[in-house]
Parts: C-alpha cells; sequence; structure tokens
C-alpha cells in the first residue's frame, strides 16, 4: 500500500521539477530574443523562482507571469518559449522600444493580463486575434502606433475588465461591447475612431473618447450628422466614478465659485446655498474631491449688505473678531458672527478673515457641504457646513471641539476652529492642497497621482491604521470612534502622510439622519441588524485598504449603489478562485518584486471586511498585521 501511494507522489515531485526547469529553459530562450536590457540574473540553473529573476513573477515553483516594463528592450518576442510557460498568466512589456506588428499572444490562450504600453508596435490587429483568449481580463495597448479598425473580437472578451487603446491610430467606427457590465477601466481617446458611440458605453464618460474629432453621440454631447443618435436622451448625473470625478481634471461638474463675502454671516451662507442648488450635483461620495480642480470658470457673486450690518458700528464688529479669537462664545443671536478657536497652532483669524475670504466650493457629502477660503495670514483652510450636526447644545458641543482641537498625532487633522448654530456648525481645519486620497486615487491623472508607487501606497496604508488606532485609544468608549472612515476623508500631506479627518462627529450628528451621514453605518452588521461597534471602524478601514492596493473605486461609498465595483465581494471572489494577484493595480505591480507583499496587504484587507464582525480583525491585529508589510 506504501508503494502504492509512494508512486503518484513521486510522480508529482517529479513532474513539478521538470516543469519549474522547463519554464527555466523556455525564460533563457526568450531572453535570447531580446535586445538590450537587464536580465543578467536570468542564468540557468539558478532557479528562476527561487533566486527571484527579474521581472519573473511566480506562485510556488512555477513562472505566472512577466513584468518586463521598463527595461529598455528590442528586438523580438519568442512565442514558442512562452508558449513553454504552462502557468503564464500575465505579460508586461510596458515603456520598451519593441516595433512591428502586435507579437502572437493570442496563442497564448491562458492569459489574464496583456500589457504592451508605450512601445512602438504598429499595423493592425486581426479582427479574429482575441477569439480564443476567453479569460483575458486587461488589455493594455495604448501609446503604440496601431493602426486599422478595433478588432470586434477585443469585444467580445466575456471577462474583460480593463480596455486601453489611447494614444494609437485605430480608425473606423467602435465595435458594442457584448459583456459591457464587466468593463470597468476603458480608454479609447486620441485615435481615428468615428461614427457614433454604441449604447453599451453609455457607462464611460467624454474622455474615455476625447480626441477623436470623427466621434459622436450623447456621451459627447455631439448629434450624428446622419440623425441616427439612438441614446437620443439627456445625459444623466454621474453614475460610476469615472464620470463623477472627471479623471481629466477639469469637466462641467469642475467650477470655481468665488464668493464676495459680505458683513453678514447669514446672508453668506444664504448666497452659499443658493448657488450650491445651481450647481447641484449628485451627493454621491466621490464628488467630495477635497482639491480644486475647478479652473473652467469665475462666478462672482454679490452679497448685498443687510441693513443691521449698515447700522453697525466699525468698532462693534472689531470688538466681536478679537473676542472670537480668544475662544468666547456669545449665546442668543448676538453671537451669530463667533468664531470659536480650539486650536492656535496655525494661527489666530476670526469670522472677519472669513467674511472678507474668497470661497470656493469643494463638493457636497454626507455631512454637509465644503469650500476652501485663505485667511488674511496666508492660511488656507477648509470650511465645512454640518447641517446634521445639531445633536447637541452649545456647551456640550463646545466640550467636544475643544476636546479634538485638543487632540495631536502625526496622522490626524484636528479642527482649528469652528461657528456655532442651531440650524448647522461651521468646522475650520486646514487646508492640505494635495487634495483627499479618493481624488488622488481616482481623480488626478497627473504627477500627484504617478507618485503613488507601492512605497508610497505602503505609507499611507500605514498611516492611516496608527491614525485610527490612535483614534480608538482616546475615543474608546464612543459606540463607534472614527464613524467616517473613507478616502474623501483622508487627506495628503506634501509628503503623502495621511490625515484622517471627520471623526468622532458621531455624538454631535443627529441620531435620526446618522446612518445617512457616516459611512461606518454602511458596515453589514448595522444594514443587516442596525448594529454598530468600533469593529465597524475596522470594516471601513479594509475598504480603504482594498481601494489603495486594487486602484478601484468602491461601490460601497455610493448611496444608489451604481457605479465603482463592489470591492469586497470581488476580492473575496478573487481570493476563493487563488487569483489574488490579479486583483493588484498594474501601475503598482508592473516590475516589482514586491507582489507577495502586497498579497499580504490585500488579505489583510478582506481580514477586515469579513462579514461577521466577530471573525473580522482587531484594531491591535491589524497594526501588528501590517507593520509586518515591507516594500
Amino acid at each position: 500500500m506504501a508503494a502504492v501511494r509512494f508512486i503518484p507522489l513521486f510522480f508529482i515531485l517529479f513532474s513539478t521539477l521538470c516543469f519549474s526547469q522547463s519554464d527555466e529553459e523556455a525564460l533563457i530562450k526568450l531572453k535570447k530574443s531580446f535586445i538590450g536590457g537587464n536580465l543578467d540574473n536570468w542564468v540557468l540553473g539558478s532557479g528562476a523562482c527561487e533566486k527571484k529573476w527579474v521581472g519573473v513573477m511566480c506562485s510556488g515553483d512555477n513562472v505566472t507571469g512577466l513584468h518586463l516594463a521598463d527595461m529598455q528592450l528590442t528586438g523580438e518576442v519568442d512565442i514558442q518559449a512562452l508558449l513553454q510557460i504552462r502557468g503564464l498568466k500575465a505579460i508586461s512589456l510596458i515603456n520598451n522600444s519593441f516595433t512591428g506588428d502586435i507579437p502572437d499572444l493570442h496563442k497564448l490562450t491562458n492569459l489574464r493580463a496583456i500589457y504592451l504600453s508605450k512601445n512602438k508596435f504598429s499595423g493592425s490587429i486581426p479582427d479574429n486575434y482575441f477569439d480564443k483568449m476567453g479569460l483575458l481580463k486587461k488589455v493594455w495597448l495604448d501609446d503604440n502606433q496601431f493602426s486599422g479598425r478595433i478588432p470586434d473580437s477585443l469585444c467580445q472578451l466575456p471577462n474583460l475588465m480593463e480596455l486601453h487603446l489611447e494614444l494609437n491610430q485605430f480608425s473606423g467606427q467602435i465595435p458594442p461591447l457584448i459583456y459591457p457590465a464587466m468593463v470597468r477601466d476603458l480608454n479609447l481617446s486620441k485615435n481615428n475612431l468615428e461614427g457614433e458611440i454604441p449604447e453599451s458605453y453609455m457607462q464611460f464618460n467624454a474622455t474615455s473618447f476625447e480626441g477623436n474629432p470623427g466621434l459622436c453621440g450623447s456621451i459627447l454631447g455631439k448629434e450624428c450628422e446622419n440623425g441616427d443618435n439612438k441614446s437620443g436622451q439627456k445625459q444623466e448625473s454621474a453614475s460610476s466614478p469615472s464620470e463623477g470625478i472627471d479623471r481629466s481634471g477639469s469637466g462641467s461638474n469642475s467650477k470655481v465659485l468665488a464668493i464676495s463675502i459680505g458683513s453678514v454671516v447669514a446672508v453668506v451662507f444664504l448666497v452659499i446655498i443658493v448657488v450650491l442648488a445651481r450647481k447641484r450635483r449628485r451627493e454621491d461620495e466621490f464628488s467630495i474631491l477635497s482639491k480644486e480642480p475647478f479652473k473652467e470658470e469665475v462666478l462672482p457673486v454679490k452679497v448685498p449688505e443687510a441693513e443691521s450690518t449698515t447700522r453697525r458700528k466699525p468698532s462693534e464688529s472689531s470688538r466681536r473678531s478679537r473676542s472670537s479669537k480668544k475662544g468666547s462664545s456669545h449665546g442668543g443671536n448676538s453671537g451669530v458672527t463667533d468664531l470659536v478657536t480650539v486650536n492656535e497652532e496655525k494661527g489666530e483669524f476670526g469670522m472677519q478673515d472669513l467674511m472678507k475670504a474668497a470661497a470656493e466650493v469643494l463638493g457636497n457629502g454626507g455631512l454637509g457641504s465644503a469650500y476652501k477660503a485663505v485667511m488674511s495670514n496666508g492660511l488656507a483652510v477648509v470650511v465645512k457646513r454640518m447641517k446634521e450636526m445639531n445633536r447637541l447644545g452649545k456647551e456640550a458641543f463646545d466640550v467636544e471641539m475643544r476636546r479634538l482641537g485638543k487632540l495631536r498625532h502625526p496622522n490626524i487633522l484636528t479642527p482649528l476652529a469652528y461657528h456655532f448654530r442651531r440650524e448647522e456648525k461651521l468646522i475650520v481645519s486646514e487646508y492640505m492642497p494635495k487634495g483627499s486620497l479618493l481624488y488622488v486615487l481616482h481623480g488626478d491623472r497627473g504627477i500627484i497621482h504617478a507618485n503613488l508607487n507601492w512605497p508610497t501606497r505602503l505609507k499611507i496604508i500605514k498611516g492611516i491604521a496608527q491614525g485610527l488606532d490612535f483614534i480608538h485609544t482616546e475615543f474608546a468608549t464612543y459606540e463607534v470612534p472614527h464613524g467616517n472612515l473613507k478616502s474623501s476623508n483622508i487627506l495628503l500631506t506634501e509628503n503623502y502622510d495621511p490625515l484622517l479627518s471627520d471623526f468622532a462627529f458621531q455624538p454631535m450628528a443627529n441620531p435620526n439622519l446618522i446612518n445617512q451621514g457616516l459611512f461606518a453605518y454602511r458596515s453589514p452588521e448595522y444594514v443587516r441588524s442596525q448594529q454598530i461597534s468600533a469593529k465597524s471602524d475596522i470594516y471601513c478601514l479594509g475598504i480603504v485598504i482594498l481601494e489603495i492596493i486594487t486602484g478601484k473605486f468602491p461601490a460601497q461609498y455610493l448611496n444608489n449603489a451604481k457605479g465603482g465595483i463592489d470591492i469586497v465581494q470581488w476580492v473575496q471572489t478573487s481570493i476563493a478562485d487563488n487569483q489574488v494577484e490579479d486583483l493588484i493595480d498594474p501601475e503598482i505591480s508592473h516590475g516589482s518584486n514586491s507582489i507577495d507583499q502586497m498579497v499580504k496587504l490585500l488579505r489583510i484587507g478582506a481580514g477586515c471586511t469579513e462579514s461577521n464582525p466577530d471573525k473580522r480583525l482587531g484594531m491591535e491585529e491589524v497594526i501588528d498585521k501590517i507593520n509586518e508589510v515591507n516594500v
């Protein structure tokens, strides 16, 4: 019986050894077809996976991916060599100098991802090229010299999630997507495409198609000349993160609102409300960018002075300004101009400074709206108008705000001042020029986003976890210590250090509307049985971790659940299918030797988003596990 068992075990071990050697031989053959590049440690017999050959990704002893980006390679791509690597799932040749027709990668029918961006490939791609590549999820062919029609077979892939064809010379009409619900990331811009954009692309915004003068359709707001505009419908507000965030950095939603503020703050509030109503945007979270991408239009607004203002003596307003700097608070209606300072580290300023400043609208959120102002001392601040923070009276609210103002930690943003009114509150904090993590991840496509490499993302995650741990210690008696952790409430300093904001608001928020304003109230346990706890913060942390590593916009942030991706379900399914590496944002996985560390973080994020809070990781455990992850 032992002999019977020994034979298959020996066979398995022997087969694995031969399989690994076959992979090595194939890689050496592939290397010989390249010109240039630094592949010096590709030495036969040294162990491609054991010695971590440059650009070689492995699962156990088997090669699963080739990430040969930015290696100054040219020459040929030996497809016969690649065919010998049976476990190959992904190949990246980004930013090299390959020329000629597209390689015969269609023969590698098990591929999940192809990245050929930023080379000099040219010519047309056969229409049936992708017919037998049904497992493909990601196709990046951008910034080459491809021409001819976009292959029909490419748009018929059943698992296609990401498609980048921008900066080529593709021409003709766009083939319809057969499985549009699967595609989350698409860019066909800057080609020579023409005709009407098919209805199957309606979930994408105009930036995905810009730079194609011959295109028309409702997405572009350009009627087709033949009048055959099938969509014929008024374009709705954004229902996906790619639409709502306008990745080009400008757009119809991105306006500058320069408000010439008068001397009566009540009138100022009224004007801001009117302007916001006219500029009404979807209330979903990704409309808050905490950034200043509003560069298209300046709207000067003249604010008439109220009678009481014209009768007020100058000495009275200056007295109020001075008293507010000392942190005093006046009761009754006479206290309408009070601004109470709770943190003097950034200097002192009063309501008069706010009244004289130009206000730039930043966005709307679950608890209110936000705008930017620059004080007379040069300090840029964010002023948040909170409508649903009316649970506490003035004295109790003052105690909570002063407690927040005294906090000091490198990863939290404390308020500087506040203004109390029964109907709404103003909370003033320092403005961060880089903006929110939400904006940098999903909205910005410039140098700020480009700097989100693997070490930076790991640094951000570690800082977020440390900040949350501090909040959980300081507010341990609160039902949910943070309550509103999400990427729009995480701001980035010049050095990409994360600062957590909008925390510990639960005791102050309107209990009847709290589930609409605080993200922790979207955790599974609250949705299921209206239970909330510190573990709900852990769930929110898990969402942010997965968002940072995958680069995907979570559908969990949206009120209507339309747009984005159910990031928890997606990650759980991929882990169950043993396809964890496919989850990682290509922008950090290409050419990286840290895939295993990225996978560790993905598993930590999955552990934080367990549906059952009892099975969810605890705060201390999360910190320990994240600290074990290295660059």
